[in-house]
């Protein structure tokens, strides 16, 4: 039997007037041009990228040990770095070299290569990634007067449209493949980095196309294609693509000085409704989302809504999952408002929600601890909305969590996420709390610690 894969792979960005009007071939000599205009109009806002990538060896786990640093000298278990190369495609937004491409290959790179269609080169910095999202947004330097490409409205591409994917796959330089739209909304296709929704093609797409780009037939941006479903390892026919909606707020962001990707909080977590659910509620057809937790200080919380409520749409379009609402709020942005349809009972209402940062309060007061304690270089944090929407915990989360373990945490059973919870009897509150009592311990340290939902014990001596 063969296993499924989930691969990341590229493609290519195109843009033209969102107005645009579809025009099929009216007679054989427009059939027999096929694409060629169009590719000819997209082409040259498509580039090559090549990044490097500088991955630090695995560590010795007694390098971080003074007595075994001074036993066999500073050299002893030194990670050797591993030089990585990544090839890519990517799409010009802006004629003065704004890029946007997939995280998964640009994201954590060292030095990043530009190669355009003409063969001009340049080099290039991330200025605003998301590893979620898998979206970064490049600037190329010392760039002017580039080809670029505009955006098309992604709420309004329809299945069975026909699409162009270019892009660079397996290195072989700029190609190009078509085919159609053969979905939307699919939500259930996170991979590699990307968590979310997607547009779904069955245009090849194959490895080095990550970060290229989906277009119509008029040349308008569709999506950024960042992912395959395979079984073999090359394109099957079920290519998924980031909106274009989505990216055009990355690009917005970007250029407005932005260096990460702020995106609504809403505070809560929900589930997809299924057929039982729908019955339970007395629903004749199963739409919405469920709203099964919220934060005191969501904005959803604010405007009324409750546990037990479903969330039909936001803004007028349809949401049927958490990905799929968590992407509408994104592409509206921080700082504005959605109209947010709500079920309760047969109750239904539109209701206006603010669209803000989740909030840092109370204060995060993140300490790293020095060498007057037992575990220098553990980092902690108090939880809160910020702390919780960064590090994925759940809403109810409360107390003090651990941002970095640092080398003695992590020998310790520590790890990032971890909540802690007591040490040597001491219930923790703040961070502060966790200093003090890392602070001349005494021989035996117990730590209570709170993973993943599971309640966990950790016992050493020092």
């Amino acid at each position: 039997m063969f296993r499924t894969l989930l691969l990341c792979l590229p493609l290519a960005l195109l843009n033209a007037p969102v107005m645009a009007q579809t025009k099929v071939p009216q007679s054989q000599a427009e059939i027999s041009i096929g694409f060629a205009p169009v590719v000819k109009q997209a082409s040259p806002a498509v580039v090559n990228i090549y990044a490097k990538i500088v991955r630090q060896g695995r560590a010795n786990p007694f390098f971080s040990d003074p007595f075994f640093q001074d036993f066999f000298g500073r050299g002893f278990g030194e990670p050797r770095p591993r030089v990585q190369n990544s090839l890519g495609s990517g799409v010009i937004l802006s004629e003065d070299g704004y890029v946007v491409s997939n995280y998964h290959v640009v994201g954590t790179a060292t030095e990043i290569r530009v190669v355009t269609t003409d063969r001009r080169e340049f080099s290039a910095q991330v200025v605003l990634g998301d590893k979620e999202s898998d979206i970064a947004i490049l600037r190329l330097k010392e760039a002017e007067d580039l080809p670029y490409l505009q955006m098309r409205d992604s709420d309004h591409v329809e299945v069975g449209e026909l699409a162009l994917a270019i892009g660079n796959p397996f290195g072989v330089g700029q190609t190009v493949s078509s085919g159609i739209i053969s979905g939307l909304a699919r939500t259930g296709a996170a991979t590699g980095n990307a968590r979310g929704y997607f547009i779904q093609t069955d245009a090849a797409i194959n490895p080095g196309n990550s970060g290229g780009a989906l277009i119509d037939v008029n040349g308008d941006l569709i999506g950024i294609n960042t992912a395959i479903l395979t079984r073999s390892g090359g394109s099957n026919g079920i290519g998924f693509a980031i909106p274009a909606n989505l990216v055009a707020e990355f690009l917005r962001q970007a250029q407005g000085g932005h260096d990460s990707f702020v995106s609504p909080w809403a505070g809560m977590a929900g589930q997809h409704m299924s057929a039982d659910i729908a019955e339970s509620l007395g629903l004749v057809i199963p739409l919405g989302v469920v709203i099964s937790d919220l934060h005191p200080l969501s904005p959803l919380a604010e405007a009324g809504l409750r546990v037990g409520d479903v969330v039909t749409h936001v803004d007028g379009d349809e949401v049927n999952s958490p990905a799929e609402m968590k992407f509408r709020m994104a592409v509206a942005g921080v700082g504005g408002t959605s109209m947010v349809t709500r079920l309760r009972g047969e109750e239904r209402a539109e209701v206006e929600i603010a669209l803000i940062k989740a909030p840092d309060t109370p204060a995060a007061e993140e300490t790293t601890l020095d060498d007057q304690t037992v575990m220098p270089g553990l980092t902690v944090s108090r939880v809160n909305p910020a702390v919780i929407a960064r590090m994925g915990l759940v809403l109810s989360q409360t107390g003090v969590v651990v941002v970095d373990a640092g080398p003695y945490g992590g020998r310790s059973g520590l790890r990032a996420g971890d909540v802690v919870n007591n040490i040597n009897g001491t219930e923790i509150e703040t961070p502060r709390d966790v200093v003090g009592a890392l602070t001349d311990p005494g021989r035996r340290i117990n730590l209570d610690i709170l993973r993943g939902g599971r309640s966990i014990s950790l016992r050493f001596r020092l």
